[in-house]
């Protein structure tokens, strides 16, 4: 299957969800000497218009691990700090590079990249709009662990009104049958409007809840999320909310199903106590670690190259 861009988890169907998790498999057992070819003469550049540790880095190291040379853009020494637009920018770094990541504070503007770029473009997050390759890692580890995407109750927690990462994976998990889903948050942050009518629409059994504990024996996935402080316009909001949910050793012991994970897109604040970190319900590291052979699986679907 051609896969052109990949901007939003709408423009994947399962299938093509299900080709880059067996990319990335195969990519994970491969031997470094193997992959350093793939991407070899190849110049990925990494367009970065907001703060990130994970998601840039590991773009960086699975091209690198692949054989490309990176081109970073830094937004702040660069033209745009002159007023030069997103699109020229865009217009000057397809010039240079095979291949745009492109993360940036504002909805669509990946999109809009597209429009204006011959080369293939990945969204790397955009605004609280969507993060694919998030998703992609998320549904990676899921099945890594529990050796299915199928007919799970996943729990997600927190910020679900701008997480990027939940839009995704609700839009992605929906694909897979889930036996249901639980949104907690608080009103404030309630998953939008046309994210609860697509699930109708997919006649997908979820429940909204503002305590998690309601749920915490059924779910198999527990998918929390900080409260962004820097996606509210009124701070004294966020200064409400920060901290309204904690999970930690205690509130989860003999009260959840012996293998159910924890999983969170990271970076934490306070959210997830580190005393779960070395838990066998832990798998947030991992989460992150799985970020390598997921984007090696989508730079190489763009480029319409085959993994074998």
């Amino acid at each position: 299957m051609v896969i052109r861009n990949i901007i939003s988890i709408d423009d994947l169907s399962k299938e093509e969800i299900m080709e880059i998790l067996c990319d990335a498999k195969k990519l994970d057992l491969m031997p470094e000497v193997k992959k350093s070819k793939f991407l070899n003469n190849k110049i990925v550049s990494t367009m970065f218009f907001e703060a990130s540790t994970r998601t840039k880095l590991s773009f960086e190291a699975a091209a690198q691990k692949l054989g490309a040379n990176i081109l970073p853009f830094d937004s702040i020494g660069s033209s745009i700090s002159k007023g030069e637009s997103l699109l020229d920018t865009v217009r000057m770094l397809e010039s240079y590079a095979d291949i745009l990541i492109i993360r940036h504070p504002n909805d669509g503007a990946t999109r809009l990249a597209t429009e204006y770029s011959s080369k293939p473009v990945i969204n790397a997050g955009d605004g609280s709009n969507q993060h694919p390759s998030q998703t992609l890692l998320d549904l990676y580890t899921i099945k890594e662990e529990k050796k299915t995407l199928e007919n799970l109750t996943i729990a997600f927690v927190g910020d679900l009104k701008y997480g990027r990462t939940v839009h995704s994976l609700t839009k992605a998990i929906a694909h897979f049958n889930p036996k249901k889903l639980y949104f907690i948050s608080p009103e404030l942050l309630r998953l939008p409007k046309d994210l609860l009518d697509e699930l109708d629409n997919s006649k997908i059994n979820y429940e909204i809840l503002e305590d998690y504990r309601q749920c915490l024996s059924e779910i198999d996935v527990f998918y929390m999320t900080r409260i962004q402080k820097e996606r509210f316009h009124d701070i004294e909001d966020y200064e409400k909310l920060k901290g309204v949910y904690v999970i930690n050793k205690e509130n989860i012991e003999y009260k959840v199903k012996e293998d159910m994970i924890i999983m969170h897109p990271l970076p934490r604040v306070d959210e997830i106590s580190t005393d779960l970190d070395n838990t066998k319900h832990a798998l947030y590291f991992k989460q992150a670690k799985n970020g390598i052979p997921i984007r090696q699986a989508m730079m190489l679907k763009v480029l319409n190259m085959e993994v074998r």
